[in-house]
């Protein structure tokens, strides 16, 4: 799957190249393009999130998502701005060109990894199956959890869309560019320094700490005037972001059955791509108010914090979450369906 979506990917890249090659450039083939690379990442993502667990050790868990988060990170800041001098260097065509073959090295490490078995006892896909694991995240306050706190977060403090009018407000364009890039900054900052994360076992709490700080930043931004410190203040919130993150993929990997890793991967996409979506959405119609701007961010911010309190009140298991117990309720869940395989077999 995994392979086969990111050969997909060069795919679509090659098509905007051939439609960049063209005399008359076709502006509804970029909108095609945006929706099939959006439908194969969301193939792709369950997918990746399905095999990691299963290439390291369990105890390895909290390096390998730093890592893991790392990698996107460093994908968030170096590629915008080189794809930026790119486009600003050369013909667009060419821009392609790299883009289609940093597709051919990330296939050859891909081709590296060994192929990772199904778990044992595994069914076969079916919509059943896929029943099966919306069921279990519903009888499973920590996993709800992660959900639920992202979800919140994402769309009440997602103020993204109205970075090019903070930017206006704080420098004019040359500042967009920083406004994008102070998030990611923080997220590598923390990620860098997450080694302390490893000697934290309340990770339901720190999941809603987290999601909680990410809105005091970005109450921050709403109410700063200066660049700098709203610079500061998206650096912090993705910091936060990032902690959060690291606890949540720490809670899915440690807990999530092996044969469910994908079907609960695939709810975890949907919270992950429709929080900031709606978020964005959400800023941006509230900007239209007598809030402006600002007021739109701040008071997301605000309500993050909030649901975030109201989430801890309403998920008391989640809160009380212990890691340490976490890779014993996978075990039993493990077993647990070997068990019923097995008497299937026999039956």
């Amino acid at each position: 799957m995994v392979r086969g979506s990111e050969a997909a990917l060069a795919l679509i890249c090659g098509l905007l190249l051939f439609n960049s090659l063209s005399d008359e450039p076709h502006l509804w083939l970029l909108y095609v393009c945006a929706f099939l690379t959006a439908a194969v990442a969301g193939l792709q993502r369950p997918a990746m999130s399905a095999m990691l667990p299963r290439l390291v050790k369990p105890d390895e868990l909290p390096a390998a998502m730093a890592l893991h988060s790392l990698s996107m990170q460093f994908s968030q800041l170096i590629g915008p701005s080189l794809a930026g001098i790119l486009i600003a260097s050369l013909n667009l065509a060419w821009v392609y060109t790299f883009d289609l073959l940093t597709f051919a090295a990330s296939l050859i490490c891909l081709t590296l990894i060994k192929a990772v078995p199904p778990p044992p006892a595994a069914d076969r896909p079916s919509l059943d199956s896929v029943v099966t694991g919306l069921k279990y995240a519903r009888s499973r306050p920590e996993l709800l959890g992660t959900y639920l706190v992202d979800i919140n977060a994402m769309f009440f403090a997602m103020p993204s869309a109205l970075y090019p009018f903070l930017a206006d407000r704080l420098g004019g364009p040359q500042v967009l560019g920083l406004l994008y890039a102070a998030p990611a900054i923080g997220s590598m900052l923390a990620t860098l320094g997450s080694g302390w994360t490893q000697r934290v076992h309340r990770h339901g709490l720190m999941v809603i700490i987290a999601a909680a700080l990410w809105g005091v930043g970005i109450v921050g931004v709403g109410l700063s005037h200066w660049l700098w410190f709203t610079l500061f203040c998206l650096a912090f919130a993705g910091a936060a972001d990032m902690v959060s993150g690291l606890f949540r993929m720490i809670i899915w990997n440690q807990t999530i059955p092996d044969h469910l890793r994908g079907r609960l991967g695939g709810i975890e996409m949907l919270s992950y791509t429709t929080g900031p979506l709606l978020g964005q959405l959400r800023s941006g119609m509230m900007a239209r108010t007598s809030l402006g701007i600002g007021g739109s961010i701040w008071v997301g911010g605000v309500l993050c914090v909030a649901g975030s309190l109201a989430l801890a009140a309403a998920l008391p298991k989640f809160v009380r979450y212990d890691g340490e117990h976490g890779a014993a309720l996978k075990e039993a869940a493990d077993a647990e369906w070997a068990a019923a395989a097995e008497s299937r077999a026999a039956g």
